[in-house]
């Protein structure tokens, strides 16, 4: 079932008062003793391989010397299905890396990630299974913040609280397709960084998201792309660093 939506719409809404920790995103959580960490150069990909048939989610992080990042996250299950796509951009990839949690469907699996940019904007990218409480944080996240309903061909953003330097974002479906971008804006249409997704399952494959927020007055804003009768549903929680 559907996460339950909110009553009433509200183009702009209000993040919850009290900032928690940050999280462990980083590419050095995904792989303490870099073992995992390989490098991407531009215009061309690099491939993790999973296994273990009875965990279902593997975290994949990207980050740069400060160069822009223009990733290209797949989800491969045998040889010739990819049910969940990625594309991630992030103006600054030290500043504001790219971090996110695939879910696998408990199914053997290999994560590509390919570098879309230019020979001259290599990056670093690790993949590894997540370890709680990570595992279980595109369970938790919705199940304890509210969610907001948004239409298929609709817009939602969320200003944040000047003092989070983190925020964690989970999009999902009732198990229809999620086809939706997720953006952080500092300044007014000015995205630093974004998420576009599409995948045939927004239930077993949710969107699980972390921005870096080092500059005041960002703004979360979501787009779904997806036809009116698909709609998705967003959870947005705020962490201090």
């Amino acid at each position: 079932a559907p996460p339950a939506s909110p009553g009433a719409p509200a183009p702009q809404a209000e993040m919850p008062a009290g900032l928690q920790p940050a999280s462990a995103w980083g590419i050095g959580e995904v792989s303490p003793d870099a073992s995992l960490v390989q490098r991407v150069e531009g215009k061309s990909r690099k491939t993790w391989r999973f296994s273990d048939l009875s965990r279902e989610r593997v975290q994949v992080a990207v980050s740069s010397a400060g160069r822009p990042v223009h990733a290209d996250i797949q989800l491969w299950l045998g040889p010739d299905w990819t049910p969940y796509t990625l594309r991630a951009y992030s103006e600054d990839g030290k500043r504001r890396p790219v971090q996110t949690l695939v879910g696998t469907r408990c199914k053997a699996a290999m994560v590509e990630v390919r570098n879309l940019g230019e020979s001259e904007f290599p990056f670093a990218a690790a993949a590894n299974y997540a370890k709680d409480p990570m595992a279980s944080l595109p369970i938790e996240l919705p199940a304890s913040t509210p969610g907001e309903r948004v239409d298929g061909g609709a817009l939602r953003s969320f200003a944040l609280d000047p003092a989070a330097g983190q925020v964690e974002v989970v999009l999902l479906t009732d198990g229809r397709q999620l086809n939706a971008r997720v953006e952080l804006l500092v300044g007014p249409n000015n995205p630093k960084q974004s998420y576009e997704v599409f995948t045939n399952n927004g239930e077993l494959n949710s969107l699980c998201v972390a921005f870096d927020t080092p500059d005041a007055g960002a703004t979360v804003r979501v787009v779904n792309h997806a036809p009116v009768e698909f709609p998705c549903y967003i959870h947005v929680r705020e962490r201090r660093v």
